[in-house]
């Protein structure tokens, strides 16, 4: 399903700006599935769940804008399955950007309002199989041990890559959220003998919360996999410094990393969670958060579908 291995490709006229570390790019923004992104990767693992488990319907939440929701309506419409999208508040007055595509791909999309997100989607689950359906249930982000086993298998794709160019990179930096590319990505470290910083810059939960939710999230992914060792929320590198505004507000750090990058390497960060991270990556560079002659992976997972649903507030 996934286009996979994704490019590896150096960042050189960025580093050459900047003047700090080597700086990379992992490019999970070319995964193919409905303008690609992580949650691709994911989904390899979790449509084959469903798939045999006979599931006829996916459903999975997400906010209006949600890459996961886009991303698993055209998983579903590749499998022959129906796909319910609930969504976090109200419909939006104008339908852009992921919603648009959600449209497009052929999702039902229902709207939790004032509902809880896991609540809405239980009923939704839940009133399909009353009425004689088969939901498979995907969760938010796609971030459950099947689902981060995909960013197990995608450590195994970039160590054989850096094999083959005789590359090593110091630290991987990545946006982090509902935890399933980090926690994946830090147990295929673990079992594969990655000895790199692995670095989620934080979306939106604070360090310590999150920390805490990668632990029980690989903890699980190890158990599921029948791997042997363990993981603590101490064992995860969490930068909650770059929150801004909230969840999905797009502010002064964003704009300058998705114009930046634009302009210097011809590459599109979204607005939520690449442009977030990258900003913070931009602005520990400046710090001297890393040292001259330190190679930089930055892990791209997506969402620039999302760029066309703030135009406003990036023009």
């Amino acid at each position: 399903m996934a286009h996979l291995p994704t490019p590896l490709e150096p960042l050189p006229r960025l580093t050459a700006q900047l003047g700090g570390p080597e700086l990379w790019i992992k490019r999970d923004d070319q995964t193919g599935l409905a303008t690609g992104g992580n949650k691709a990767r994911k989904l390899e693992f979790l449509v084959a769940d469903a798939l045999s488990q006979e599931a006829d319907t996916l459903v999975t939440a997400g906010a209006a804008q949600s890459n996961h929701a886009r991303q698993t309506a055209a998983a579903a419409a590749k499998f022959g399955l129906d796909r319910v999208l609930v969504l976090r508040g109200e419909e939006p007055p104008q339908v852009q950007g992921n919603l648009l595509l959600d449209r497009l791909l052929g999702a039902e999309v229902r709207w939790a309002g004032s509902t809880p997100l896991p609540e809405a989607m239980a009923q939704v689950a839940e009133e399909l199989r009353v009425a004689g359906r088969r939901p498979y249930v995907v969760p938010y982000g796609g971030s459950n041990p099947i689902g981060a086993s995909g960013y197990v298998a995608a450590m195994e794709e970039l160590l054989a890559q850096c094999a083959e160019r005789d590359l090593h990179f110091d630290h991987i930096v990545l946006p982090s959220s509902s935890g399933g590319t980090q926690a994946g990505l830090l147990v295929g470290a673990r079992a594969l003998g990655y000895e790199g910083r692995i670095l989620g810059i934080s979306v939106d939960p604070r360090a310590e919360t999150l920390k805490h939710r990668l632990a029980g999230l690989a903890m699980a992914t190890v158990d599921h996999l029948g791997l042997g060792f363990t993981f603590a929320p101490e064992d995860f590198a969490v930068n909650d410094d770059y929150l801004g505004g909230g969840y999905g507000v797009v502010g002064e750090l964003e704009r300058e990393a998705i114009r930046t990058v634009a302009r210097a390497e011809g590459v599109l960060l979204g607005p939520v969670y690449t442009g977030r991270a990258f900003g913070g990556l931009l602005d520990l560079i400046r710090r001297g958060a890393f040292r001259p002659g330190e190679r930089v992976l930055f892990w791209h997972t997506g969402g620039t579908a999302g760029l066309f649903g703030c135009a406003e507030r990036l023009s």
